[in-house]
Parts: structure tokens; sequence; C-alpha cells
């Protein structure tokens, strides 16, 4: 035995001597205590003192999602105690164990026999680092005394290894905490203030926005009513190399159809009775600069002609003019219509379409960026509060579980128009479900029974299931999304019981 002991000491002095890679180190270290022993599964694992969490870092027999769920908190467990305490731990029968909480949920009753578990810390200078576990069979129950030793001095062999890898994994996450400082510094600077949002959705937008701005591209602008499409096209002028000069908005629906080309392309004197006078439309007032046409679907199909002129041409005509009057003036259109159907029903030219669907830009509904209702809300709750002189501090949990739960037709415009109503009728410092619209009320969704404790995890629970349903079971767009770690959605789909494989396609 001695040895045998002796004869692994001298193996991993060999490694820690040869092995400058760090990652490569812990991992060769390991596979040699696994082919030492009787092991059935091991790791080591890492506290994370910034997050104050306890992760798998390198393991041997335990699958990915395994690992995942690996994550304890100090003091939570076997291993959390070990990290807390900085005592090993020697467990001769881990199925009699009552601390052993197994959260990896690795299955223990297919090992043959009986399975010991022995965990011990990984310290520099009395600072617990991390922590060394294995999983060993033990049918002739041994006491281990051995492993035990070797376990002990390997883990003070690997401690100033894994602080290098702490210290990596350190850097890597400021690297990246600084580079998303930086993206969303510009992204404020860049996208003005009344788009609020921070789900992948709305991320998405930003940077297509920001893509497409500074170039003088034609942009088809499309979603649903009430998403705030007009915002969008504000977005791409105030980042567009035309900013500062002409931004003219013309929206379709709200004009009479006999008056749309005369708004559109301007007028000749005694083009028609009472034209008393040339006029400009809205094309030669916008000479320089954008031109903003909403609701661009309902455009009469025999007036589309004479836009498409303008995009191919760059020239328009005045009623009652015979001279082509040349424009440059950069085009964005928004619709709430499915132009595609519209060009199918022969409601609209095809050529047309394509000629504005140059760099198309989706406005999500507010269903698929669930994780900003409370942003939004909050921010109309600070805007109404404000206008009407009133002391709002916050949402009740029981409005924000209606508020999330809630379909939302008409999309931040009915959540902004829900959120002033309520605070006309609020008449204390906290908005709560009875101040909502009846049409909310009347929905299911969150539970609004039950414990703090239990409605919050029941809110929670929606938001990362929703959010897993935009990503397709992607955890770590999940996280980016919700504007947190992987590793704690890790832990709080473990906590809530969500498998992140029910959302995936296929």
């Amino acid at each position: 035995m001695e040895d045998k002991g002796g004869n692994i000491l001298e193996a991993l002095g060999r490694e820690f001597t040869a092995t400058r890679d760090i990652n490569l180190l812990l991992k060769n270290v390991f596979a040699i205590i696994v082919s030492s022993y009787k092991i059935e599964r091991g790791m080591i694992s890492i506290y994370h003192r910034d997050e104050d969490e306890i992760s798998v870092d390198i393991h041997h027999g335990y699958t990915d999602e395994e690992v995942r769920r690996g994550i304890y908190r100090p003091g939570e467990g076997i291993i959390g105690a070990v990290v807390q305490t900085g005592e090993p731990v020697v467990i001769p029968d881990i199925s009699r164990e009552s601390r052993f909480l197994n959260r990896t949920g690795a299955d223990r009753a297919g090992l043959s026999g009986i399975v010991s578990f022995i965990c011990v810390p990984v310290a520099i200078h009395n600072s617990v680092v991390g922590a060394i576990s294995v999983d060993i069979r033990n049918n002739d129950q041994r006491d281990l005394s051995e492993e035990l030793h070797i376990l002990t001095t390997v883990s003070i062999m690997i401690a100033q290894a894994v602080n290098s890898r702490m210290e990596m994994i350190a850097g890597e996450r400021r690297l990246k905490l600084e580079n998303e400082q930086l993206r969303r510094k510009i992204d404020a600077d860049s996208v003005p203030h009344r788009i609020i949002g921070k789900s992948g959705a709305v991320r998405d937008l930003y940077e297509k926005i920001l893509m497409v701005a500074g170039t003088d591209s034609t942009v088809l602008i499309t979603g649903e009513s009430g998403t705030g499409k007009e915002l969008i096209a504000d977005a791409v002028y105030e980042n567009s190399r035309r900013k500062g000069k002409p931004f003219v908005k013309v929206n379709i629906a709200a004009l009479p159809k006999t008056l749309i080309e005369a708004e559109l392309f301007g007028y000749e004197k005694g083009a028609f009775t009472g034209a008393d006078r040339s006029r400009k439309g809205r094309f030669e007032s916008a000479e320089g600069g954008t031109i903003f046409i909403d609701e661009i679907g309902d455009l009469d199909i025999h007036l589309q002609v004479h836009l498409l002129r303008v995009l191919q041409n760059r020239t328009i005509e005045r009623i009652g003019g015979n001279e082509s009057v040349p424009v440059d003036v950069r085009v964005i259109a928004a619709t709430h219509h499915d132009l595609e159907e519209r060009v199918k029903s022969g409601y609209f030219r095809s050529d047309l379409f394509y000629r504005l669907n140059v760099f198309p830009l989706y406005s999500p509904p507010l269903r698929e960026r669930r994780a900003d209702i409370m942003l939004l809300a909050d921010h109309f709750l600070e805007l109404y509060a404000a206008r009407m002189s009133k002391i709002i501090n916050r949402i009740s949990s029981d409005a924000i579980d209606l508020l999330v739960s809630y379909y939302w037709p008409g999309n931040v415009r009915e959540l902004e128009n829900c959120i002033e109503r309520a605070v006309i009728i609020c008449s204390e410092d906290t908005l709560r479900a009875c101040h909502l619209p009846p049409s909310l009320q009347k929905i299911g969704g969150v539970s609004q029974k039950g414990t703090l404790e239990e409605r919050t995890d029941a809110f929670e629970r929606s938001i990362i299931i929703d959010s897993l349903k935009t990503t397709k079971g992607n955890i770590s767009r999940t996280a980016d999304e919700l504007g947190t770690t992987k590793r704690i959605i890790g832990y709080k789909m473990s906590r809530l019981n969500i498998d992140y494989r029910d959302y995936r396609e296929g």
C-alpha cells in the first residue's frame, strides 16, 4: 500500500513538472487518481467567491447535465460543508448519509456494492478555494485512510494550480463583464432611451439598427400594432449620417385616400380646384434627410407605382406637373400587415415590396419579450406618477403576476395605457392588482395564492420557462437574456424543477 501511494505521488510529481497548461494539468492529475483506485466518479469543484457558489470544474464519470446541476453554496451538503469548514469528510456508505444531497442527480443505485465518498478541501494560506470529491467502491469496507492521505496530498499539490485556474476564470469573467459594459454603453449611447428592453429579442434588434443606421439603405419595419415601430424608425434616423437633416413622418392610414398623393408628392398651381399655388410634398420636404412612411401596407395600389419610381429613380412628379424632380431621401417604411400575403392577394405590388424589403427590421410583440415587461411597467409607472404628482414606489407581487402572465394583444401601447390607468386609480404608495384593468383580472397565469417564497418561485419559473421557449432551450442565451450567469440559471432550473430539454426543437 505504501509503495502504491509512493508511486502515485511520484507520477503526480512528474505531471506537475511536465505540464504547464493548468486545465490539462488538473485533468491529468485527476486521471491518475481515478486510475489508481476504484473510483467510479469524481470532481474538482471551485469556489467562486464573487457569486458565493461552488461549481464543478474538472470531473470524471458525470454527464454534462449532472455537472450543470452540481452547484452548491458554502455549507450546503457535504461539498459545501467541506468548503465552509476546511475539514475533510469521509463517508463509509453514502446510501446511509442524510447530509449527502446528490445535487448532481447522479444514479448511485446502479453501482454495485457499497459506495464510499471522500471530500477534501483545496486551500491556499488557510483560504479554501475548492474541493476534491470522489465516489469509491468499497465492498471490503476498508478504512480508506490511504485514499484520504493521497487526496489530501494531491489537494496541497494542486492548490496553486486551482488558484491559478480561478484567476484565469476571474480574468475571463472580468473581460466578459468589461465587454458587456462597453456594449451596453454603446447601446445606451446609440439607441434612443425610449426603446426599453434587455431581452434577447430587443438586443438583437439594437444590433440590427446599428448595422443599418449608418447606410442609406431602405428599411422596412414590420410588427404588430403597438410594438413601437415608430421608435425603431427614430433610432435608425438618430444613428444615421442624415441625423440633423429633415426627418419627415407620414402615416398613410391617417390620411384620406384622396389626399395621399398630394401629401407625398406635392402639386402644381392649378392642378385641381383649390390649388391656388404650388406646394411641395413630403418627399421634397425631406430633401437630404429621411422620410418615414408608416402603415405602408395601406397605400392604394394605384399610388404604389409612384413610390416605386421614387425608390428606383430617386425622382418624383408633382400632381399637375410634367417634370421629374430629383430627390435625395432615405426611405424608412413600416407596417403591421404581412406584406407577402398582401402581395399574394393582389393588394400590394411585388416589385415595390422587394424594393422596400432591402433591410427588414422586426419589432417583436410583448409576448416574445416577457423579460422586458417589468422594465417597461416600472418605466411607465415612474413616468405617469411624476406627471400626476403621485408617489408610487413599487408594483406589488400580485400585480406583477398579472402583468407578466397577460397576453398583451395591444403590446407596449396597451401596457402603457394599462399603467397610466392604474396610476390614476391608485391612491397609495404601491400599485396593486386591484388597480389594473378587468381584462387582466380575468386571466389565469401565475398563482395569486401562497407564501411570498412560493409566489416568487412561480414568477421566476414563468420567466425562465418563457425565455427557454424563446431561446429554444439554450441555457447560455437564456442567461444572457435575463441578465445573469449560466451557473445561476442552472441552479434556479434545478431548484424549480425545469428541464431545458423540454424546450428544444425536435
